[in-house]
């Protein structure tokens, strides 16, 4: 556990030194994998497939606000539609233009659902969609939650029946329009899954706000069971056919990934939970403290230790330093000692006995001053 909230606060910190770079960068991925969900689901029209159109449009929204995506998306659906046919695209921008008038304009924070939930359903993991918005989002989003569905269905429909909306008299316009709207409307399976997502939604965000200790634990799993029971007990009743097993793998890949957010927004240690009363004149508060897990960064300190340099021998001590004492010969004693003689010789008698008496300066300078 020590390691991940090592590696959590390191993760933390890298993100808030270069979150200038890092967040232009997550958004074009993100746009750039939405595109191609969206491409594989209708890809209809070839130069809208183009990967350098798609960079294009994904660099652009790398730069812009989250929503940004959401223009492009609808606009790429819309153009993809196209290729099906004019009513087709048509019954694209109708159908947006609904959504955006009832609910996206005055929530426009969830509006990236849309195109979340088409994804979430081509990576197998639809689960996470109404999981993840209910731990982060009030209740109110299940409302775009349930129009993300609706987007997922509709392109899977035209994905479905592209061969089918082909044409270009009237009657058959018409009749396309119909199809649509009743492939739609009369989507039970479609049905099911907005049930589902509304009610696992609202079960996550009411259980993670209780003050219970590990809701946020207890209502990712709950959320993954509602959305099992859900989905099973509906194709009993109304005889939806729900493959079972690749439902319960996707829903348990969609609860680990919702831990993996919980750790990262949500880690505390219950362990140390505090329980605190407070009073002023009106009223008595009772307050529940629960700590956050969080590790300090160590701090490696690495101290060189350098060796003072030693004092360096001036030439006259090197010079003496190089010299081995040994025992001096008799011919240096006896041609030292001649050497002396001669210059004994040679002082006069005066001298001689001032040098070996050595003059007091000191002496005569006294006497001179006396003197004056």
């Amino acid at each position: 556990m020590t390691l991940l909230l090592e590696f959590r606060e390191k993760l933390k910190n890298f993100y808030a030194g270069y979150s200038l770079f890092l967040q232009p960068l997550l958004k074009f991925l993100l746009a750039l994998l939405i595109f191609k969900s969206i491409n594989w689901y209708l890809p209809f029209v070839k130069p809208l497939d183009n990967i350098f159109v798609l960079l294009v449009m994904a660099l652009i929204c790398s730069i812009l606000p989250l929503n940004s995506i959401v223009l492009f998306g609808c606009i790429l659906i819309i153009g993809q539609c196209y290729g099906v046919g004019i009513e087709t695209a048509a019954f694209a921008l109708c159908l947006f233009l609904i959504m955006i008038i009832l609910y996206i304009r005055f929530t426009p924070g969830d509006a990236i659902v849309l195109l979340l939930t088409p994804l979430a359903f081509r990576l197998g993991i639809p689960c996470a969609i109404p999981i993840g918005f209910g731990l982060t989002r009030s209740p109110v989003s299940a409302v775009s939650a349930g129009f993300g569905v609706i987007v997922y269905y509709f392109l899977d429909l035209v994905h479905g029946s592209a061969e089918v909306l082909e044409g270009t008299d009237p009657e058959q316009m018409a009749e396309n329009l119909k199809l649509l709207l009743d492939g739609l409307a009369g989507n039970q399976n479609m049905m099911m899954e907005i049930i589902a997502f509304v009610t696992v939604l609202l079960v996550v965000n009411v259980i993670r706000r209780l003050s219970a200790s590990y809701a946020w634990q207890i209502a990712i799993c709950l959320g993954g069971i509602a959305y099992v029971v859900i989905l099973v007990a509906g194709g009993l009743i109304i005889d939806v056919k729900t493959p079972v097993l690749p439902m319960i793998v996707g829903t348990i890949g969609s609860v680990l990934i919702s831990l993996i957010l919980e750790f990262f927004l949500f880690n505390v240690d219950y362990s140390r939970t505090e329980y605190l009363q407070y009073e002023d004149d009106d009223y008595y508060y009772y307050v529940k403290a629960v700590p956050k897990r969080s590790i300090s960064e160590k701090q490696v300190v690495v101290k060189t230790i350098q060796e003072e340099p030693s004092a360096r021998p001036t030439p006259g001590q090197e010079e003496v330093s190089d010299v081995q004492a040994g025992p001096v010969p008799q011919e240096t004693i006896a041609f030292t000692g001649m050497i002396q003689e001669e210059e004994r010789m040679q002082t006069p008698a005066g001298d001689a006995d001032e040098t070996d008496r050595g003059v007091d300066f000191q002496t005569k300078l006294e006497e001179s001053l006396k003197d004056l």
